[in-house]
């Protein structure tokens, strides 16, 4: 229960950190900074819904940006059909598009869930290497079929030329955009706090750790696997749509296995299982980008040394080095 109690004020700190980085920098008049924090928030979302997958569920998925992706794609549809006033038919349903972020989300959500509830239903029937593979080829899957798809910029990628919105808020303002991402950010966290500590989170760590020992209990692990997967898609799709929002663009990178890679990269350099471990990970991948990306083609070198040295020497990430306890991780 210490350790426990010290990755929680590890990983409070580090939200307050993001957080007082952002309105830092909103007072200093940088809004590329501003926007730079809102990017951490948004990637450390998405790697925190790969970790539920992977740390606490053990599913090593590489295919955890289809999932980011299709929200991104949600969030720029929407917007593309909202701004030419042109129907979304998807037979035999016809919807206008729309601007509204919080009609977004639940779209994006919706669609990262289903997504991964079909993914997950036929992968999560393997293990090891060919679910690896498995998620890995699905998501190739959907990043050919965007390449391809022209109705929406194919491999160009599609422009999102107005930012989706909420009533009564400025979500051009980008410390207003921060909040907005941060508020999510912090309640992914949260809400995966609670998962954990409730009888679902018990049975999935015991899947995790025995499946054997988890069906013996009368518990059968694979709806427990499945509804943790189809979580974490959804939880990786609204950050998508917060990505393509803040970009303004979804293209079909968003979909790629080097997405994946970069979401798992987070959750390994934070801290697997750490509830904190996205925020470290996707926080010294942007910082190491921007400061290093200005001087070097070469930095994500200095990125991999990174990941080798925590993976061989601290077991307990980035996160377990903050908390004071990586031997124990």
């Amino acid at each position: 229960m210490a350790e426990d109690a010290r990755d929680t004020r590890a990983t409070l700190a580090l939200l307050a950190a993001l957080a007082a980085a952002a309105a830092g920098a909103h007072a200093m008049g940088e809004p590329f900074y501003v926007n730079m924090a809102a990017r951490v928030a948004i990637l450390a979302m998405a790697a925190a819904g790969l970790n539920l997958a992977l740390g606490f569920g053990g599913m090593v998925s590489f295919g955890h940006a289809a999932f980011f992706g299709l929200g991104g794609y949600a969030a720029g549809v929407a917007a593309w059909h909202a701004a030419n006033q042109i129907p979304l038919t998807t037979w035999p349903i016809v919807v206008s598009g729309t601007d509204r972020m919080i009609v977004v989300w639940a779209a994006a959500a919706a669609t990262g869930g289903l997504a991964a509830l079909l993914i997950g239903a036929l992968s999560l029937r393997t293990s090891g290497v060919q679910f690896i593979m498995i998620t890995l080829a699905f998501a190739q899957m959907f990043y050919y079929f965007a390449i391809s798809w022209p109705a929406y910029g194919g491999e160009d990628g599609l422009p999102i030329y107005l930012r989706n919105g909420i009533e009564g808020l400025d979500v051009y303002d980008p410390l207003t955009f921060f909040v907005i991402c941060f508020a999510w950010l912090a309640a992914t966290l949260a809400g995966t706090a609670r998962i954990m500590r409730a009888r679902f989170g018990a049975a999935l760590t015991m899947a995790r750790l025995s499946e054997a020992r988890l069906a013996s209990a009368g518990v059968d692990p694979f709806p427990v696997r499945l509804a943790a997967f189809a979580l974490s898609g959804a939880v990786a799709a609204v950050a998508g749509a917060l990505n393509a929002d803040l970009n303004g663009f979804v293209g079909p990178s968003a979909l790629s296995w080097k997405m994946s890679g970069e979401l798992m990269a987070f959750v390994i350099l934070g801290g697997v299982g750490r509830l904190g471990g996205p925020v470290a990970g996707a926080a010294a991948f942007v910082l190491l980008e921007h400061f290093l990306g200005a001087a070097t083609e070469r930095w994500v070198l200095v990125f991999g040394a990174l990941l080798l040295g925590v993976t061989l020497f601290a077991r307990g990430g980035l996160l377990g080095l903050l908390a004071g306890r990586a031997r124990h991780g």
